[in-house]
């Protein structure tokens, strides 16, 4: 968790594969990167087993990118298709049981100011829908009233895709899967209004369609998770398997559904915005000087 582990000793440099090289001389650590250098330089995530053309990967890549320190940070999840490519990542991973992902970001946060009190350390809880809101609802819900100084982010493909296709709280209502014949019952869970209404601090809405707007985003989630409080980014990230989705079309099918009911909205308080507002003033300060 910091440029110090990742550095060999010399003795030893020379007999480490290419791969490991290149992440220490051309990674991100220590000098973030834009979407726009995407290709360009060696990213903490280029090989996965996840599907063929899967949103969630692309958008799983760019949080990376969009990360400020992912050499201070640590991703906590669960089980489901997101932990197969955010487990390959260059950047530490614990994998919680089902439900308890924003019970251990909370402990691992508070514990982690105790350890580096000079060191600002990120905490992201990244994982999918069946994972937040429906089986890690409760330690969710409750990381958000205490306004616990991390980022959730909610991979929402709107089924259980890793377990055969089960309808979860955000499978929109009707909508007729492999494990759901008759329809999903109920309407899609409001996890954006129950962000509203528990305070959270920075709450942001989108599709992987504009990879920038992406990167931002996340990045500034995490900054306001640092000194302000929780922050919660739901992203629309389709599963192409268990929507057949041919995969040429998952992109036009990401630009369709942001149009139609996943348009970009972010809600940002009093509080958080002053402090995004400073930081940004004193980068582009920083960038023009």
């Amino acid at each position: 968790m910091s440029l110090e582990t990742l550095h060999p000793a010399p003795a030893f440099k020379d007999f480490l594969p290419i791969e490991y090289k290149d992440l220490v001389e051309h990674g991100p650590y220590g000098n973030p990167k834009k979407v726009t250098d995407m290709g360009k330089f060696k990213e903490v995530i280029e090989e996965h087993p996840m599907c063929a053309g899967c949103a969630m990967t692309l958008f799983i890549r760019l949080v990376y990118i969009g990360m400020p320190n992912p050499e201070h940070t640590i991703v906590v999840g669960t089980a489901g298709c997101g932990r197969l490519a955010i487990s390959q990542a260059s950047v530490p991973f614990i994998y919680g049981n089902y439900g308890d992902t924003n019970a251990v970001a909370s402990g691992l946060k508070r514990g982690l100011e105790v350890r580096f009190p000079e060191q600002k350390k990120d905490v992201v809880v990244m994982a999918g829908d069946g994972g937040l809101i429906d089986i890690g609802f409760q330690g969710m819900m409750h990381s958000w009233f205490r306004k616990e100084k991390f980022t959730t982010i909610m991979l929402d493909n709107e089924v259980y895709g890793n377990t055969g296709g089960q309808e979860s709280g955000m499978t929109n209502q009707g909508k007729v899967l492999k494990m759901a014949p008759r329809g999903k019952f109920g309407e899609k869970i409001d996890a954006m209004g129950l962000a509203k209404v528990a305070g959270v601090d920075y709450i942001a809405r989108l599709a992987p369609t504009n990879p920038a707007r992406v990167a931002r985003t996340v990045r500034r989630a995490i900054m306001v998770a640092r000194e302000i409080g929780h922050s919660y980014i739901q992203a629309y990230t389709s599963c192409n398997i268990e929507y057949s989705i041919p995969t040429p079309d998952v992109m036009k099918d990401a630009f369709e559904i942001e149009k139609e009911r996943y348009g970009f909205e972010e809600v940002i308080s009093p509080q958080a915005k002053e402090y995004l507002d400073e930081v940004e003033k004193k980068a582009k300060k920083k960038k023009s000087a």
